[in-house]
């Protein structure tokens, strides 16, 4: 493989505003995008040579064998091209099912490539033929990835508008259909390698849920990170995801906290021999992390910052706000949820509003 843009490259990044910004409030304007939930991939291609890089650099190509194919067939014979890798089932955009590709066995890759094939929706155009377009404007790069690629039914061209009023309606409406947010990409923007110069805005809501254990940090025996609950219309806890991102000194004030009500945890809690608890299989990124949990008795709640659930889960981190005592347990329901409203993946890539 030999082009003007070589792998590795570790994909320009977007830092998080509360309001997206307005195209007077950027010199040359800006463009808005619905901000995609799945691999974030950059797609090598010489003639026959494909190559599908990571965000942190480790090649995606064994595990995508449909991208690959797919590739060929949309994107110019030559050219790096930035996007996003996902899956959608029932209209929705599926990140478990994305996950399950990251598998050893390059059997059980291709019978899920063939079971649940990916798609790719590109958003940025980096080299063409042997020219390398770093240092062109996104607007310009834009416009090339448009008159350039061939979309099929697995690839896409992201939609974009320079319409205010039209991206606050897809930031509401787009997230039924499993996107978190939008990307506002400045007009005049150089693409910057690993450089957080775009702009992104996510959904962000709160829930009261029961603290139910906690895992410890990796650097020592202080509170990693908070392992959260909500019970069913069966009164059922489920685990629905983690708190972090703690100063060290908050996660030392954390054990103190949380001390009391580790006595007796392990007698009947809800998570031991349960299909709802966190679980202990490994992590499909880190196969060396270790994912077993400290247990509390189920009496805290404490109120959270999230953007989106995926099926019964929180689809990223939570974030901690505060603590509830005012509130019982069994108050930490499903039903406190905000839900979106549904909204097919295939309306949002034909550009239907």
């Amino acid at each position: 493989m030999r082009l003007p843009v070589m792998p590795p490259v570790k994909p320009m990044l977007a830092k998080s505003v509360k309001e997206f910004p307005l195209p007077e409030a950027v010199p040359g304007g800006v463009l808005y995008e619905p901000k995609w939930d799945g691999f974030r991939c950059i797609v090598f291609r010489d003639g026959e040579e494909v190559e599908l890089g990571s965000r942190n650099e480790r090649p995606l190509t064994r595990y995508f064998p449909d991208i690959v194919a797919a590739a060929k067939e949309a994107l110019p014979k030559r050219c790096v091209v930035d996007g996003e890798i996902v899956i959608a089932r029932d209209g929705k955009l599926d990140f478990e099912s994305l996950q399950l590709r990251l598998h050893p066995a390059d059997s059980r890759v291709r019978k899920l490539a063939a079971e649940t094939p990916a798609e790719f929706v590109a958003f940025d155009l980096i080299a063409l033929g042997d020219d390398s377009l770093t240092e062109r404007p996104f607007g310009e790069r834009r416009e090339l990835l448009a008159a350039n690629l061939r979309p099929t039914s697995s690839v896409h061209l992201t939609p974009a508008t320079d319409d205010p009023a039209t991206a606050a309606t897809w930031f509401t409406a787009f997230e039924g259909a499993g996107l978190d947010g939008l990307v506002v990409k400045p007009l005049t923007l150089t693409y910057r390698p690993d450089a957080r110069v775009m702009f992104k805005v996510k959904h962000e809501r709160t829930a009261d849920c029961v603290v139910a254990g906690f895992r410890y940090h990796k650097s020592g025996p202080v509170v990693g990170s908070l392992l959260l609950g909500l019970n069913d219309e069966d009164g059922q806890l489920r685990h629905v995801g983690v708190a972090a991102s703690f100063t060290m000194g908050r996660r030392k004030e954390l054990l103190d906290e949380l001390a009391p009500y580790r006595e007796g945890a392990e007698n009947g809690h809800p998570w031991y021999s349960s299909e709802w608890g966190p679980g202990g299989s490994p992590s499909r990124w880190n196969a060396g992390k270790d994912l077993s949990f400290e247990p509390l008795r189920p009496e805290l709640v404490v109120e959270v910052a999230y953007d989106y659930m995926e099926g019964n889960r929180f689809r990223h981190t939570a974030q901690f706000r505060r603590w509830r005592p005012d509130r019982k347990p069994e108050s930490c329901t499903y039903e406190q949820l905000e839900r979106p409203l549904t909204y097919a993946i295939s309306d949002v890539l034909a550009g239907r509003r």
